[in-house]
């Protein structure tokens, strides 16, 4: 955008603000997605929602976060479950850290705050596992916080309609606080939380990263871009193979038992986590081969072997491992497994098959 263009626009603001407030509040209101988390102003099941749709695909979240609240319908459910029984219910949605800061989250809300979720956002950021922008929601969502909530929906459609674009990482910061300071000027007082999910609904649903529907955008007159706009580009995905084990005993009536293994409480991804056992090799013989599996955690994608094991042959093939145990499928259905390991089991038909065994873990759009 030439300069004389953004003096132009800057001039216009003043006027704008109530025409971009409004028309975006309209278009919301006739065009946002029926989602279970818009029908309450329960600040605990907002908090759920929010951690729950930090980098995974809304569609995903629906099924889970009905089935979460069920189990744990108040902040004091939550505090009071094992950490176990939190994990087996956010088993296949990946960033299992999410989970676990909740959990702690929760726990100091019922023991040290009487019960009661924070109602600003500085003082929900001093809970573990919310920063900024979750804070921003929860406050603005449901409890009318006039602040800012930027996510990657909203950068992009702030980006465009102000014409901010750049080829370099470098500047991607500054373009963000620019981005702030103006959704900052623009939130509507009276729909503090309207507006900030109209603009994320907006991100999420028209002004989409590729190909966007300006056509439909309520903005469209006032956008300085018009259409995609120049970012930095991204680094590409990374290509793993591993193999894992499928180890089984069957009992005289042929019920089977699946041998999983738990994975350390010090690791930073998936600490505690139930798997079956990963194979030093990632090179299988067709002749023990099951199935090979496509998964995506973070930035790597996983093709992943799945060997038949005879229980006495797999010392020599798989690290040793302190913990592990056999299960039945009834049993592994409730526990807390890694995503790849529920979709192994699913497709063995050792588990129920549903969408729970198909969740990505790699980040999405809303």
């Amino acid at each position: 955008m030439a300069y004389s263009d953004q003096m132009a626009q800057r001039n216009r603001m003043p006027e704008m603000l109530p025409r971009l407030r409004s028309s975006i509040l309209e278009w919301y209101d006739c065009n946002r997605r029926d989602l279970p988390w818009r029908a309450t102003r329960d600040p605990y099941a907002i908090w759920v929602s929010e951690i729950m749709l930090q980098q995974t695909r809304v569609a995903v979240v629906i099924e889970r976060y009905n089935a979460f609240l069920e189990r744990f319908p108040t902040v004091l459910d939550l505090a009071s479950a094992s950490e176990q029984d939190v994990l087996a219910l956010w088993s296949g949605l990946g960033y299992y850290r999410r989970a676990r800061m909740l959990h702690q989250a929760a726990q100091i809300v019922a023991q040290e705050l009487g019960g009661s979720v924070p109602s600003s956002a500085t003082e929900l950021r001093k809970l573990p596992g919310i920063g900024a922008y979750t804070a921003a929601a929860i406050a603005s969502i449901a409890y009318g916080e006039h602040i800012a909530v930027v996510d990657g929906n909203v950068e992009r459609v702030i980006s465009r309609l102000k014409g901010w674009e750049s080829s370099d990482p470098t500047a991607e910061a500054a373009i963000r606080r620019k981005v702030q300071v103006f959704v900052g000027s623009c939130v509507d007082p009276a729909r503090a939380g309207d507006f900030n999910q109209a603009l994320m609904e907006l991100g999420a649903t028209v002004c989409t990263p590729r190909n966007p529907q300006c056509l439909n955008c309520p903005w469209t007159t006032e956008c300085s871009t018009k259409g995609e706009h120049r970012t930095p580009e991204r680094p590409g995905m990374m290509n793993r193979e591993v193999a894992c084990a499928l180890v089984m005993r069957f009992a005289e009536n042929g019920s089977p038992r699946i041998l999983l293994e738990q994975r350390s409480a010090s690791e930073t991804v998936m600490a505690s986590m139930w798997q079956l056992p990963f194979l030093r090799s990632a090179q299988v013989p067709e002749r023990e081969l099951c199935m090979t599996v496509r998964h995506v955690i973070m930035q790597v994608n996983y093709v992943v072997r799945v060997r038949d094991v005879a229980e006495d042959k797999l010392d020599a093939a798989a690290d040793q491992v302190n913990h592990r145990r056999w299960v039945s499928p009834a049993e592994a259905e409730k526990m807390a497994l890694t995503g790849l390991t529920r979709k192994v089991l699913s497709r063995a038909g050792l588990l129920p098959l549903s969408s729970r065994s198909a969740l990505p873990a790699s980040p999405s759009t809303k």
